[in-house]
């Protein structure tokens, strides 16, 4: 028996989906839940995303789409405010849901859909409210992280991890992104296997497709012969941009040929413990001797993106820790080979369109680099077999897989009458005259 879903109440408390990937705290799980979002409404299932108000200038309410309200709700200062002092803002953000909650009539949201822990804690207050299932996908875990720490990274707090296994135990279902993080909810979680549904993240196949490389290199104003190493993220240590650097120098150093060719685009933001040495990275390639041949680009736009995809010889993920890894799957989509690291998800993501390396030895790196760059033929390959591999992780699949996490958690979902909560175990019930 199914049950159809009609609305979907999504909780993304720590960063709007509206917000740049790459900038601050936006990145993955931002596209995650916009793309979801919008193809969910496009098949005529409402979502209503409920996130923090960071601006002082954002309206209440949102609406990028028909059937897809983003709702902004007020807590804490608008700006200012970093992640790790969000916890203390958890009661003031789940009031507002709930008071959004009770203008709608009893029984309005089919399904809660949290993302991230913090989002998870707010969710499993309004699932019990509203007598519906909570379906949780972490995204990141504390426990992974801190057992995968990249150099002069923090660990992650003692609270997260508590917050993280409630969650964990409260979710009527676990979305994990690979076969990996379902592992590690069940060994490092204690997390019931017959909760956990694995579905894989997407990527948007119309945006990220092989194109003209000619094109895309004039675009973004590079030369015909330069050599482009590419790396999307934000800047803080868990991506290891400084890993790319530090293999880039070595290149430099082997190849004096490669000298006046090589170019280095750190495309993307600082982030986390970055955000407090903004300059750390320039300060390395200054340091290593490269100069100009490192650039910073700020965070862009999806259809510029996919031309510095396009344009680069090698896209770089050195990554510590990564529960998937949308932009190893964004670059092989637009066929570009991928460098990364053996880590999570990222063998998924890459599959059969790159080069896993193990540990985040500079040397190592340098040494996987220069082969690659040295073979143009099997670059050409490695891209080909990248974009045919895309193909497998639009984000339509993966919205077909949650509606069916969706249904089942409704036809699971048991809700125990509030009378019923209230009675120890072994009292007497009342008896109806």
């Amino acid at each position: 028996m199914t049950v159809p879903v009609c609305r979907v109440a999504m909780i993304s408390l720590h960063t709007s989906p509206l917000a740049q990937p790459g900038t601050g705290d936006a990145g993955g799980l931002n596209v995650y839940v916009l793309e979801t979002a919008r193809r969910l409404a496009r098949r005529g299932i409402e979502v209503e995303i409920f996130t923090r108000t960071t601006a002082s200038a954002q309206e209440p309410l949102a609406v990028p789409e028909p059937g897809l309200n983003i709702r902004h709700i007020v807590a804490g200062p608008f700006e200012g405010l970093q992640k790790l002092d969000l916890p203390g803002q958890l009661c003031a953000f789940a009031a507002g849901v709930m008071r959004e909650g009770a203008r709608r009539p009893e029984g309005h949201f089919d399904v809660i859909h949290s993302h991230y822990w913090l989002s998870g804690q707010v969710g499993w207050l309004a699932a019990d409210r509203w007598h519906v299932p909570l379906v949780h996908t972490m995204h990141t875990m504390a426990r992974v992280k801190n057992a995968h720490l990249g150099e002069g990274d923090s660990p992650e707090p003692p609270g997260r991890e508590i917050g993280e296994v409630q969650v964990v135990e409260a979710a009527d279902a676990l979305v994990a992104n690979t076969a990996q993080e379902a592992r590690e909810l069940i060994e490092l979680y204690a997390a019931d296997p017959a909760k956990i549904e694995i579905v894989t993240p997407g990527v948007d196949l119309e945006v990220f497709a092989p194109g003209d490389r000619a094109a895309a290199r004039e675009t973004v104003g590079l030369a015909a012969d330069d050599v482009l190493l590419l790396f999307v993220g934000r800047i803080q240590p868990l991506k290891a941009p400084d890993v790319v650097v530090k293999a880039a120098a070595r290149l430099v150093r082997a190849d004096p040929d490669l000298a006046g060719r090589l170019r280095v685009v750190i495309l993307g933001g600082a982030s986390g413990n970055g955000a407090g040495h903004p300059e750390a990275l320039r300060d390395l390639a200054d340091g290593l001797g490269l100069g100009e041949r490192v650039v910073f680009t700020p965070p862009t736009s999806r259809a510029l993106l996919a031309q510095w995809y396009r344009a680069a010889d090698v896209v770089v993920v050195p990554s510590y820790s990564e529960s998937f890894g949308l932009v190893a799957i964004e670059a092989c989509a637009c066929g570009t080979p991928v460098v990364a690291a053996d880590v999570g998800g990222l063998p998924d993501a890459v599959g059969p369109g790159g080069v896993l390396v193990r540990g985040h030895d500079p040397g190592v790196w340098a040494g996987v680099l220069a082969d690659l760059l040295a073979d143009p033929a099997r670059r050409a390959e490695l891209g080909r077999r990248g974009a045919q591999h895309a193909q497998n992780f639009g984000w339509e699949t993966t919205v077909d897989r949650l509606i069916a996490v969706y249904e089942r958690a409704m036809v699971e979902h048991a809700p125990v009458p509030f009378d019923a909560q209230q009675t120890p175990a072994g009292a007497p019930t009342a008896v109806q005259p």
